[in-house]
């Protein structure tokens, strides 16, 4: 294990007096997606709960390692609210900064707005998918899930990251929100390079915006049962710009974040023989392999960010007015500090204990219907493929899988495995 190198220099986008004075981690490198949990443990033992980090063009940020600073920032909505508009860093960043799609910029949408402003979204955009009716939800997963397996099931290997686990939640969210099957695909490839951060991460949010700008017309003028069209009809006004961005909150969170945890639920099925008999048709190990994975894998790492109201005190840290917090999801679940409290009150490994962060808390979590919309899609998609495929296994070792090179999302790049051919369901009819 590779302890985290200090940056040789303060900060070059514009440095922060705090960083300077203590080296930052510089939040890149192959040990975020190779052994995070190490990397964490390093950074509690050299820094604590709190650890100045440096992002990719050198702008620092505080990234919070330790669960009960997570949870005291994002229960403080007002001290550490999620608006980017704070950010002291602004005037160094330049247009064209890979990490801004992610980041994000002050704009009005669900994601990037603070306090009532915020509150003013969520009322439009929570009812909305809290009216998608659960069997209905399970309907389009089940529907889906067999056609992406009809793809694959006479072939007898496949990669189950890029032919199942990633198409799945993007192309339930497109029939939910209101598109029709054929722009899913595209969706879904706009997602994955937003997500990744790359030289094309710019251009990805252009026609990301583009898909939703055209779903609200067509919406306005055509409504149907959908989340775009209930979005529509509330009676608070919005424009269609607003529509947009909240659409595409709804859908950029729900789609990778649901795929990985479909993944990576698969892998440890596949790897770890305390749920072996989830491949023999063990629903209860489906549901205790998706629990284990939001609490030691959780597919949203680091999540950006709060940002600091004024000078305060965490965790032994200064934080400045305007500083970035990063929300360390995956290290907070992980400190062995309150993994000690949980086990001493009886919570197992696997239990279904849900204290886990991995959908963040506080007011700016993920809305509790989208919490259920994901667990529905990735669970079902877990249960289809199990039946359909019963006698999955890894094609290659264990140790030859390569994880997505991202600090701030935790998937695979790919989940390579053969199974015996099969029919597709056309076949069976």
């Amino acid at each position: 294990m590779t302890t985290p190198r200090p940056s040789a220099a303060p900060a070059s986008g514009g440095g922060c007096p705090a960083h300077a004075a203590t080296a930052a981690v510089p939040l890149s490198g192959p040990e975020f997606h190779t052994a995070p949990q190490a990397l964490y443990r390093t950074m509690r033992h050299e820094y604590g709960p709190v650890v100045p980090v440096e992002l990719p063009g050198g702008f620092p940020a505080w990234l919070v390692v330790g669960y009960r600073e997570l949870h005291q920032v994002t229960s403080d909505g007002e001290l550490f609210p999620r608006d980017v508009g704070l950010w002291n860093q602004w005037e160094h960043i330049p247009e064209d900064w890979p990490l801004l799609p992610m980041v994000g910029r002050p704009m009005p949408s669900i994601y990037f707005t603070a306090g009532a402003e915020h509150r003013r979204h969520a009322e439009m955009v929570v009812p909305a998918l809290e009216s998608a009716d659960p069997f209905e939800i399970r309907g389009h997963c089940e529907q889906l899930a067999d056609r992406l397996i009809d793809d694959i099931c006479s072939r007898g290997t496949a990669d189950l990251v890029a032919e199942f686990a990633e198409p799945l939640p993007v192309l339930v969210l497109a029939r939910l929100v209101g598109f029709p099957d054929a722009e899913g695909a595209d969706i879904a490839r706009v997602l994955k390079d937003l997500a990744d951060g790359g030289p094309d991460a710019q251009k990805a949010y252009g026609r990301f915006a583009e898909h939703m700008q055209r779903l609200v017309a067509v919406k306005r003028d055509t409504p149907g049962d959908d989340v775009t069209s209930r979005m529509l009809a509330n009676p608070e006004p919005f424009t269609d710009q607003e529509y947009a961005l909240d659409l595409m909150a709804i859908t950029a969170a729900g789609h990778l974040t649901t795929a990985d945890w479909i993944g990576n639920s698969l892998r440890l099925m596949l790897t770890e023989d305390q749920f072996a008999d989830s491949l023999s048709g063990g629903r209860r190990s489906i549901g205790d392999a998706m629990n284990e994975v939001l609490w030691e894998e959780s597919p949203t790492q680091i999540l950006a960010g709060r940002w600091a109201v004024r000078d305060t005190q965490l965790g032994g840290r200064t934080i400045r007015a305007g500083d970035m917090l990063l929300l360390g999801l995956g290290a907070a679940n992980t400190d062995p500090l309150v993994r000690q409290d949980l086990e001493s009150d009886g919570a197992t490994r696997h239990s279904s204990n849900s204290a886990h962060l991995a959908f963040s808390h506080g007011e700016y979590r993920c809305p509790f219907p989208a919490q259920e919309i994901a667990e529905t899609i990735a669970r079902t998609g877990i249960e289809v493929i199990l039946d359909r495929l019963p006698d999955l296994a890894l094609a290659v070792p264990e140790k030859d899988l390569v994880r997505r090179p991202s600090a701030f999302l935790r998937g695979m790049n790919a989940l390579p495995v053969r199974f015996a051919p099969v029919r597709t369901t056309g076949d069976l009819l």
